[in-house]
């Protein structure tokens, strides 16, 4: 089991940012990674709030080991071309750390903060569908171009490509038929934040039995593609189910434990942030990541 934190993007560089990113590479942890919005939901919709891309250059500057990446990005305001190029960039500072977590977006500030009417949830799963076989083929071939009903690529190049190779791994958030045919036929590791509606009126008991569920639901997916379902890393993002395992270092061990025999490789907790849905004692964040993943072994 893969222990790996997510670090949302709210602090100033030279005033917390650089050091919490340090932390999580000495504490360590699998990867870190961070949300790629433009802004997020209350507490954080008001304050500071900075670009995923570039927070992610600068952590790539700074660590030599961890993997990095973002969970999620997502089409709302990326184009798969002008992404492509970035993605090969940082792949590059990295020295090929980077993983690109990728759905297929919501309803928040992002949806509309280009000026565009939020677009449904079938409009959201058809353009998805189109953006991650595009942006698979920019960072696997030299060059690219394509017409789709959404993204055009007119001899898009992206020389050297990446140090990854064939390209940098994709992380596919998906719990939809569509999504998860996405992530089985195009995914290194598939993501889940748990079952929404389960997540909001049901308890840790009913949230296993949904996970169970997407976890047949991605086997299927892999199996319609052809695939074998153990090639894929699946990942839990911790912070939505109604678990609360960051409560103590044994509630965490005995969550971690739950979930990693339901076929979860990767746990991914949140740094704590006082005042918000992610607080929690430090002392006890920084015990579960450097003697958890020992007794899950």
């Amino acid at each position: 089991m893969r222990l790996s934190t997510v670090i949302l993007p709210t602090r100033r560089w030279h005033d917390g940012g650089r050091e919490a990113w340090l932390r999580a590479e000495r504490l360590g942890f699998h990867a870190a990674y961070t949300y790629d919005h433009l802004s997020w939901r209350v507490p954080f919709r008001d304050g500071p709030w900075f670009g995923a891309i570039p927070t992610l250059t600068a952590a790539a500057a700074a660590t030599d080991r961890m993997r990095l990446g973002t969970l999620v990005t997502s089409p709302n305001f990326r184009h798969p071309v002008t992404l492509a190029k970035e993605l090969i960039s940082l792949d590059d500072i990295s020295g090929g750390r980077i993983t690109l977590g990728i759905g297929a977006g919501g309803n928040g500030f992002d949806a509309t903060a280009l000026g565009q009417e939020a677009w449904t949830p079938r409009e959201r799963a058809d353009r998805f569908a189109e953006f991650v076989p595009l942006l698979d083929r920019l960072l696997t071939e030299e060059t690219v171009t394509h017409e789709g009903a959404f993204y055009s690529a007119g001899g898009a190049q992206n020389i050297p490509g990446c140090v990854q190779r064939p390209r940098l791994p994709f992380a596919v958030a998906a719990t939809g038929p569509r999504g998860l045919k996405l992530a089985a036929r195009h995914g290194q590791a598939w993501v889940t934040t748990g079952d929404p509606k389960v997540n909001e009126t049901g308890g840790p008991d009913e949230s296993r039995e949904a996970l169970r569920g997407q976890m047949e639901k991605l086997g299927k997916a892999c199996a319609d593609a052809g695939r074998d379902v153990r090639e894929l890393d699946k990942i839990l993002l911790t912070g939505f189910t109604p678990d609360r395992p960051l409560e103590s270092f044994d509630a965490f061990v005995d969550f971690a434990g739950r979930h990693v025999e339901l076929g979860f490789t990767e746990i991914v907790i949140h740094a704590p942030i006082a005042d918000s849905m992610f607080a929690a004692d430090e002392k006890v964040f920084e015990r579960i990541a450097t003697e958890a993943p020992a007794q899950l072994r």
